[in-house]
């Protein structure tokens, strides 16, 4: 009996134009996504080659260690054709000095910002919007449109059993639904290997995460038509109520989690935090400029009354001794400015860390945040992307100043300065090399990199959250159908 419920229901389906116009409109949104996905990954690793040509060439003309400039660039990842996350708008590169602290900068939304204006369409953007409408409109008036119809009451008048009815029922919308997104999709993955887009086998296992994800969303959406429409008695009704609940999931819940975490956990502002540092900054040198300058006056009146040959002979013999001086408080100030850097960074992390922990806990009410961030997580363009390349970048950029630290020292030039006071005024020689140097050892950025296993590990939450909907969703309309009135 369950064979023959699921065999009308299926072909009910496919018989009827809400299943051509999902299928037409699911192919076209899809690979139309794809492709364009496609265009701007390659378009993204042409620009991300070239950039670092650009930098690799820069270095190659450095005259001497202190004059050697460093940008590293993130990354492009194939994963973004599927589901671009925050690839856009996180930024692409990021200096790399001794003075500065590491900040992403000049994202793909900041380059083009009319592409901001209306964003991208991805296969994630498609599940979680359009094919999650496209459930509603599958189920919303599956039980109670065949009560108006008395369809439900004839069925009825048999003996059949209304769990094999109701199966009957959610297996064969179920297929209707899936059919329509697994034949874009695979058509989607042969456009990628066409335009020869290299996909490990860590992103293979990612896509495939993605799309059990997706299917389980869709499988929730089907549950929570299922539901309204067996507690409900007018289909027209249950749509409306399927509207208001899609809304809600979709569009206000997560954003009303943002709000209230922002409430909740107040963090400075990106500018405010800059100040902080650059203030900081500032009143150091200040402090080490009137050190240094007191110092040298210091250094002035221990050859007072000496003659020119004697003072020359006194400054001959503590030169070294004073450069190392200088140098090591002028490499304390660096330190502490970046400590300071780092404190206020960190600080502010554990912030947001707080405020993002709270906001997610509140936007998970919704399977439609929980969908979206188990998906940026598989594709790895979550929340973390942006921490994940500067804190790499941090490690980099501590490898390469010592690394320029020790070719300075081993050219003879420690990167201090030397200061003179000739008649009140204070004059500085950097000491700068002009001979061309050897580039070819200096340390190159690898990119984070994030597995399969552990993107996976990190969404299992999202996906035992989706899990739970489904039961909930399934379970209730069991437990309502079995008492729904046929007449």
């Amino acid at each position: 009996m369950l064979s023959l419920f699921i065999q009308k229901e299926l072909k009910n389906i496919i018989q009827s134009p809400k299943f051509t116009a999902t299928f037409v409109v699911c192919t076209i949104l899809i690979l139309t996504s794809v492709f364009i996905g496609i265009k701007e990954y390659q378009n993204s690793v042409i620009q991300y080659e070239a950039n670092r040509q650009i930098v690799q060439e820069d270095a190659r003309q450095a005259t001497g260690w202190n004059n050697v400039r460093n940008i590293s660039h993130r990354t492009p990842t194939p994963m973004q054709i599927f589901v671009s996350g925050l690839h856009f708008d996180v930024g692409r590169l990021s200096r790399i000095s001794t003075f500065d602290d590491v900040k992403l900068t000049r994202s793909p939304y900041s380059d083009e910002p009319i592409f901001a204006i209306f964003r991208f369409i991805d296969f994630a953007f498609i599940v979680q919007i359009v094919l999650s409408l496209f459930a509603i409109l599958f189920t919303y008036d599956a039980i109670n449109g065949e009560r108006e119809s008395g369809t439900l009451k004839l069925a009825f008048a048999n003996s059949v059993s209304r769990i094999d009815y109701l199966m009957g029922k959610f297996i064969g919308i179920w297929a209707g639904l899936v059919i329509p997104l697994l034949i874009p999709v695979l058509l989607g993955l042969l456009l990628v290997m066409v335009f020869k887009i290299e996909l490990t086998p860590d992103d293979w296992a990612s896509i495939s995460s993605l799309i059990g994800l997706s299917v389980l969303y869709i499988t929730f959406f089907i549950g929570l038509g299922l539901l309204v429409s067996s507690l409900t008695r007018n289909s027209a009704l249950s749509f409306l109520l399927l509207l208001v609940i899609w809304i809600s999931s979709v569009m206000i819940i997560p954003r009303a989690g943002v709000i209230a975490a922002g409430q909740i956990v107040p963090i400075e502002s990106v500018a405010q935090l800059e100040a902080k540092q650059a203030a900081f900054q500032k009143a150091r040198w200040d402090e080490w400029s009137e050190q240094s300058s007191e110092r040298w006056r210091e250094r002035s009146a221990q050859m007072e009354g000496m003659t020119d040959e004697e003072r020359q002979e006194f400054r001959d013999n503590k030169e070294w001794e004073w450069l190392e001086e200088d140098d090591a408080d002028r490499k304390q100030v660096q330190q502490d400015i970046t400590d300071n850097n780092r404190r206020l960074l960190e600080d502010t992390m554990n912030k947001k860390k707080e405020q993002e922990r709270i906001a997610f806990s509140f936007a998970r009410v919704s399977p439609a945040s929980s969908f979206r961030l188990a998906a940026m997580t598989l594709a790895g363009t979550d929340i973390n992307l942006k921490n994940r390349y500067e804190e790499s970048m941090r490690e980099y950029r501590d490898e390469f100043s010592s690394f320029i630290q020790k070719k300075q020292a081993e050219s003879g030039n420690r990167g201090g300065f030397r200061i003179s006071i000739v008649n009140g005024n204070v004059s500085m020689d950097t000491g700068r090399e002009n001979s061309a140097i050897d580039t070819s050892e200096i340390p190159q950025y690898t990119a984070p990199v994030v597995t399969a296993n552990a993107s996976l590990g990190s969404s299992i939450f999202d996906f035992g959250m989706l899990g739970i909907f489904i039961i909930l969703t399934f379970g209730g309309t069991f437990v309502s159908f079995l008492k729904y009135d046929m007449r």
